[in-house]
């Protein structure tokens, strides 16, 4: 059991009705999850709203309520405390709860569009192949050093983050490196982490349904820098405008990173094939098994953020050199008669464009481009066009299909993509339901030397239509269609 007033200790209350000196078992904000003895913790939600809960709380025998509205009445024996925000209250509490696991590991956060599971996934990999335990929290798995957690959201929930790290230090983990998103920001999920560094990577077209506007979205990632401490760094990558307002109001010490600017880590591509890119980091030359300039830029900032962190730039270097791409992002299978499938993750406008961009600078003379792609149901509209017209600018041949729909309509989806389409590319445009019939139609129409991009769903294993959670892995439908178990080209 803990004590309500230590757990409090530093957190600012607004009022108390009853007594800070009970005690409680856990924390809850799920009244589903509730025990007798618990705290119960009112979050308002997009969907539901927690103090609609407070008297089924009661009910099952919490011992506090933690809420930003104090109820008209009042059960005897049992503490409310009234404060500004749960959200953060939530990870505040959450962290004193688990022991303030951060404030003893070396937290690291990256942010941005595109560029977050690559940029954590190689640090993870290069700390681990330097010897020191790390943790990983990304979109495509949770890793306590080499045990591996399924992961369900890109930033998990506070009480969960917290819990997480807790086991992570447990666990004798040094770091830990993890993905930030803006609705994890947005919705105070990371309160309570104190972090030793900050990546931003990029902002693009991405998350409008649930900003509303690119100010928005933008200021939410903002958020993230301002609130880091002196004793933190952050790093930013140079050739993206919105780097400068990120770090307007931070206290951490900034760097930064790019291909194209001077100053902070410098990159340059020497060069690239479909299997490899010979770059040069800080005027030392390396291959590594990563293609396409915006891979480049998820490797320096990942050589960047080693560096701050401590490690020795040749070391970085030689891990990185060895390391490799996280699974769905330009994950190549090649199959007997030499065509070539690449799945990637690519589901806004500039991913897209970048791994379009890419595929066109190395296919060789006579080879076409096949795209395949999508856009998420009940998700931003707006992108649907974009996507559609880049798709057809940097391709031989399109094919619209389905892409987690969910409650939507897939052919209305498909329709929305398709109005982004020239007049001219209409006829090389086919429109496939069914994703599994899509990916089955372009490994037929490909020849040798053909390359089919399968983009948007990558590494995940489900297609999400209606309420159902069906099996789908882009990656299997390809191999058993090549006859090959080879995962790479």
């Amino acid at each position: 059991m803990y004590k309500l007033a230590d757990i409090f200790e530093g957190i600012d209350i607004v009022k108390v009705r009853g007594s800070l000196d009970v005690e409680f078992g856990r924390i809850q904000s799920d009244s589903r999850k509730l025990s007798s003895g618990d705290m119960f913790v009112a979050i308002r939600g997009i969907m539901a709203d927690g103090h609609d809960h407070i008297q089924e709380a009661v009910e099952s025998g919490v011992n506090v309520v933690v809420c930003e509205q104090l109820p008209q009445s009042a059960e005897e024996g049992i503490t409310y405390v009234l404060v500004k925000s749960t959200h953060q209250v939530l990870g505040l509490l959450a962290s004193a709860y688990y022991g303030h696991p951060s404030r003893q590991l070396r937290l690291v956060g990256v942010t941005g569009t595109n560029g977050k599971t690559s940029v954590v996934s190689l640090l993870h990999e290069i700390f681990e192949s330097q010897g020191i335990k790390s943790g990983l929290i990304s979109t495509i798995k949770i890793l306590v050093h080499k045990e591996e957690l399924q992961a369900s959201y890109t930033t998990p929930d506070a009480l969960s983050l917290q819990e997480l790290l807790g086991s992570m230090l447990k666990a004798g983990c040094r770091y830990v490196f993890m993905e930030v998103s803006s609705h994890a920001i947005d919705q105070d999920r990371i309160a309570g982490a104190e972090f030793a560094g900050a990546l931003f990577t990029n902002i693009t077209h991405d998350h409008l349904d649930y900003h509303g506007s690119t100010d928005n979205y933008i200021r939410a990632k903002k958020k993230f820098f301002d609130n880091l401490g002196t004793a933190s760094f952050a790093l930013l990558n140079s050739d993206d405008r919105r780097s400068r307002f990120m770090v307007q109001n931070t206290k951490a010490k900034i760097s930064f990173y790019g291909l194209k600017t001077p100053g902070g880590f410098k990159g340059r591509i020497i060069e690239s094939s479909i299997e490899a890119s010979y770059i040069s980091i800080d005027n030392t030359t390396v291959w590594v098994p990563f293609i396409g300039e915006f891979n480049i830029y998820n490797i320096l900032a990942a050589y960047g953020a080693s560096v701050l962190l401590g490690l020795e730039k040749d070391d970085v270097l030689r891990s990185i050199s060895k390391a490799h791409p996280a699974p769905g992002r330009f994950e190549t299978i090649r199959s007997e008669e030499g065509k070539l499938a690449i799945i990637d993750y690519a589901h806004t406008p500039d991913a897209l464009m970048n791994v379009l961009k890419t595929i066109n600078s190395l296919r060789k003379e006579g080879s076409e481009i096949i795209c395949i792609l999508g856009a998420g149901g009940d998700r931003d509209k707006l992108k649907r066009p974009e996507m559609g017209k880049i798709g057809a600018e940097y391709s031989d041949r399109l094919i619209l299909t389905s892409d987690n729909p969910r409650s939507e309509d897939p052919g209305q989806i498909i329709n929305d993509i398709k109005i982004g389409i020239p007049q001219e590319m209409a006829d090389n445009t086919l429109m496939i339901v069914d994703r599994k019939e899509a990916i089955k139609t372009a490994c037929m129409m490909a020849k040798a030397g053909d390359i089919i991009l399968i983009a948007g769903k990558g590494h995940e294993t489900y297609q999400l239509i209606g309420n159902e959670r069906l099996h789908h892995d882009d990656r299997e439908e390809v191999r058993r269609l090549f006859k090959t178990d080879e995962k790479t080209a």
